[in-house]
């Protein structure tokens, strides 16, 4: 949040602790949008695991300015990760990928990096975590916002 708000953006972030799984919370994300009347083309949405897949669901729908994703639980063989195609409506795409995550594979963003031109996929020596790569992620997001149109 603090590089989003050094770089003048708004922050949000949605409250999802009564939500029991991920489509769930996509529900709340999409309903948030539609309560606030968020021009959703100046969004740009963060989410790490289960809130990768929720950004990810979200902007299949809805075009947004981008997405930052780390470790996003693409292609996950649950009955609550129902969305199992991805063609967010967005020209920024940008993935960090642990290739030591024993949650979710990093070849599902290899996968997805492959299906989906443009996107930018950092496979990086950590775990699902990612606790080893604060910095990197820092450094990648701030280049990431610097890279969005001006509005």
């Amino acid at each position: 949040m603090e590089v989003a708000e050094a770089h003048g953006m708004k922050t949000f972030s949605v409250d999802y602790r009564n939500c029991n799984n991920a489509d769930a919370r996509v529900a709340l994300l999409r309903e948030t949008f539609n309560r606030l009347g968020v021009p959703t083309r100046q969004v740009v949405l963060v989410g790490s695991s289960m809130g990768g897949y929720v950004s990810m669901a979200v902007a299949n729908e809805l075009l947004v300015a981008g997405l930052f994703l780390m470790a996003p639980a693409l292609w996950m063989p649950s009955a609550e990760y129902s969305i199992q195609s991805y063609k967010p409506q967005c020209d920024r795409i940008e993935i960090t990928h642990g290739f030591n995550d024993d949650i979710v594979p990093h070849e599902n963003s290899i996968r997805f990096a492959r299906e989906n031109a443009g996107t930018i996929l950092h496979l990086v020596p950590d775990d699902h975590r990612l606790k080893a790569s604060h910095d990197f992620l820092a450094y990648q997001f701030k280049r990431f916002l610097e890279g969005l149109p001006k509005t």
